[in-house]
């Protein structure tokens, strides 16, 4: 018999009505769990009655970070309905494909992103929109309204969101995620990132990212913490709050961008981190050189691992292995198997690379709209992550890169993950990503591509001399090319695909020693 799933803020409002919810910095409001759960219900009543939003459909969000987001996520969940946010750095061409795929029948947007929203919603014919912010529609829509008198029957095996994925290869696949996932996400990572009803989390992360709302946004709510949401990303800012005692922040996540954002800003020399429990990090390799920046400031950041078709916890390296077995992503966490597989689905042996393929209540049933992709992705219900990873003699788990990025210069398997944690140990280097191109004599060789720190100088030959020091040969980047900056996704990962476009064409000197 299907599982019930039950309501994390009408829960906490019974227990602890008056405790700080949500933090909205951006606005200044706050919002108790009574007000919080206040809010929901009439937000549901809204979606329901006036918006006749029926359990099944799909509610889009389109907003910078806000704490009205989550109030839409909650309300969707208990009317039955599928809260669907939408990456707020894709083009109405790119999101006309998404929302046209989902078929949202309502579609929520903030005044920054309003003439997108209505020029997708009038292309895919969405019926109705919201908009946020005060004097806009959603805040009348919840003032008009009364409570839910019902929460509509739902199941943890019922669909909760749907996620589309970053779309790098051919158009992009909307991870189904079920309220199951979500809760066992919780679960998964409550014990190793330590939350609790006194955690204090600053998110910022955007939240129509599974690294946003689910590390540790949901997982905090679910325990009954405080979540401060910032609108947009930024390093002196965050300092400053990490700082403040009167915010209290005890519970950090973010990608690696994030931390190197962070520890190149002049404030990061002097922040006050002493409250700080857990400082998480995931969603791409962590160069070495970066963790031990941090770890100079008394933070050992947790790395993990995820996808958004696992909800997203698979992996995370406790605290006190952080330091020891810098650069792996830790174990599996406790409700989820995991096996490293050989091209011929065979398991690898120790220190062997393979495949990672992830398994348990936390992974997704599928893609919406997608049997293709689902026969594909799936062997006897073992998600194929797409990840080379390899496992030590201890039963650590390090992810060397995704497959797709590995590259074949001269018959020899280069995964540019390692070649950037080498580029990162120079000084002068702000951010470096490796790729593979084209050359006549080995295939493939290695291009670095690397932003200089301001006010610091480098020069190819720099690079070369330091590579060979410290790689063997094959590995070596033959070519160095210098930008101002490297090309990212919303959540700030390097967007390879666009340096690839760039960067396709062999260079004179890739046949070079």
């Amino acid at each position: 018999m299907p599982v019930r799933y039950y309501d994390w803020i009408a829960h906490h409002r019974r227990r602890a009505a008056d405790k700080i919810a949500l933090v909205d910095l951006a606005s200044g409001r706050s919002f108790s769990y009574a007000q919080l759960d206040d809010r929901v219900s009439k937000l549901a009543t809204h979606l329901r009655d006036r918006l006749k939003v029926a359990s099944g459909d799909r509610v889009a969000v389109l907003a910078l970070n806000t704490t009205d987001t989550l109030e839409v996520q909650f309300a969707c969940f208990r009317i039955g309905a599928v809260f669907l946010p939408l990456n707020t750095r894709l083009t109405v061409p790119e999101l006309h494909y998404i929302v046209g795929d989902a078929a949202p029948v309502v579609m929520i947007h903030d005044d920054d992103l309003a003439e997108t929203a209505l020029a997708v919603a009038k292309l895919c014919n969405v019926a109705s929109a919201r908009r946020l912010g005060p004097g806009g529609s959603y805040e009348a829509g919840i003032a008009a309204a009364t409570p839910l008198a019902r929460f509509e029957e739902v199941t943890l095996d019922d669909i909760s969101t749907i996620m589309y994925t970053s779309g790098t290869t051919g158009q992009p696949k909307g991870a189904i995620i079920t309220h199951g996932m979500t809760f066992w996400n919780c679960v998964n990572l409550g014990g190793p990132a330590c939350i609790s009803p006194s955690s204090v989390l600053l998110t910022v992360l955007p939240l129509f990212h599974t690294g946003g709302l689910n590390c540790y946004t949901n997982p905090v709510l679910h325990a009954g913490g405080t979540v401060l949401i910032m609108r947009v990303f930024d390093p002196a800012e965050a300092l400053r709050l990490i700082s403040d005692p009167a915010q209290g922040i005890n519970v950090f996540f973010g990608v690696p961008s994030i931390y190197q954002f962070m520890a190149q800003h002049p404030a990061f020399a002097t922040a006050d981190f002493s409250r700080l429990i857990v400082g998480g990090v995931g969603g791409a390799p962590m160069p070495v050189p970066l963790l031990k920046t941090w770890e100079t400031r008394g933070v050992a950041l947790q790395q993990g691992y995820g996808m958004t078709e696992t909800s997203p916890a698979v992996m995370v390296l406790d605290r006190e292995d952080a330091a020891r077995k810098a650069g792996s992503s830790g174990k599996p966490v406790l409700h989820t198997e995991v096996r490293i597989v050989r091209p011929d689905g065979t398991d690898a042996a120790v220190g062997e690379l393979g495949e990672l393929w992830v398994k348990g209540p936390n992974i997704t049933p599928g893609y919406w709209n997608r049997p293709d992709a689902n026969a594909a992705s799936f062997t006897d219900g073992w998600l194929h992550t797409g990840d080379a990873t390899r496992m030590d003699e201890d039963g650590f788990y390090y992810i060397v890169d995704r497959w797709k990025d590995m590259y074949i210069s001269g018959g020899e398997n280069v995964y540019p993950a390692e070649v950037e944690s080498v580029l990162h140990q120079l000084a002068a280097v702000a951010e470096a990503a490796v790729i593979g191109i084209p050359s006549e004599q080995w295939g493939e060789v290695g291009m670095a591509i690397i932003a200089v720190k301001p006010g610091h100088s480098l020069a190819a030959a720099e690079i070369h001399a330091h590579c060979q020091a410290n790689l063997a040969r094959f590995k070596c980047p033959r070519v160095v090319e210098f930008v101002e900056a490297l090309p990212r996704n919303a959540t700030g990962k390097i967007h390879k695909p666009t340096l690839r476009q760039q960067f396709s064409q062999p260079k004179p000197t890739d046949t070079a020693a």
